[in-house]
């Protein structure tokens, strides 16, 4: 069966990259919000299933390359954003890492982009929903990979359409800088998202922590602690 799963690096203090980078796009690569998502993606650039995958040679072979792989063994397409997209064209090239269908969320229409490899692009212009349907039906029974950015997560959870959520929680406190998980998810004020903890995998450099998303409920007095 066709899972939507998602996945992200954080900080302890649950935060994906620095604070969102105002300035001109060529300035982002001094900005604080590179310093802070390059730091909590340091352990995916040393893993070596990563580094083959984008055509560069070394890296350590371990629990983290193999959770990369995993990753990119399970998923049959992709669904991402369009400021990804966008910010990824250049640097991926002629034939990007996905390998599969990818469909970018987006306002503007623009016609399919095919690529080297098995990847291509199909712009989405009627929602987040669409955009996970189209992806399931060209998955090929494999799992719709939520690929980001951060905004587009939110969507897809807050819309109750993500079925596992996977966080890669680094040994970093950044202090500052954009969450994922914040009030953007439009919960009430007296309601949850429950998940169920799938998986635990500790390493030095990152914890891999896997989660079923079970859905929201409502938040209730726990009076068990009280005498009769």
């Amino acid at each position: 069966m066709t899972k939507v799963t998602a996945q992200l690096s954080v900080s302890l203090d649950g935060c994906y990259a620095g604070p969102h980078h105002d300035g001109a796009p060529g300035d982002w690569l001094g900005s604080a919000e590179a310093a802070g998502f390059f730091r909590v993606t340091r352990w995916v650039v040393n893993a070596g299933s990563w580094r083959e995958r984008q055509g560069f040679a070394g890296g350590e072979r371990d629990v983290n390359s193999d959770v990369v792989q995993e990753h990119f063994d399970a998923a049959g397409a992709y669904v991402m954003g369009r400021n990804m997209a966008d910010g990824g064209e250049v640097p991926w090239g002629e034939e990007p890492p996905f390998r599969a269908p990818v469909f970018v969320v987006t306002h503007r229409p623009r016609p399919r982009l095919e690529r080297k490899g098995g990847t291509s692009f199909t712009y989405v212009t009627d929602g987040v929903a669409s955009a996970v349907a189209q992806a399931k039906a060209a998955a090929g029974g494999k799992d719709v990979a939520v690929a980001g950015g951060g905004t587009l997560m939110r969507q897809v959870l807050a819309a109750g359409l993500l079925d596992e959520l996977e966080l890669h929680i680094v040994p970093v406190v950044l202090g500052n800088g954009q969450r994922l998980l914040d009030e953007r998810l439009g919960f009430g004020s007296k309601e949850g998202l429950e998940l169920t903890p799938l998986r635990v995998l500790h390493t030095p450099d990152v914890t891999h922590v896997r989660y079923a998303v079970r859905g929201r409920e409502p938040l209730v007095l726990d009076d068990r602690g009280r005498g009769e």
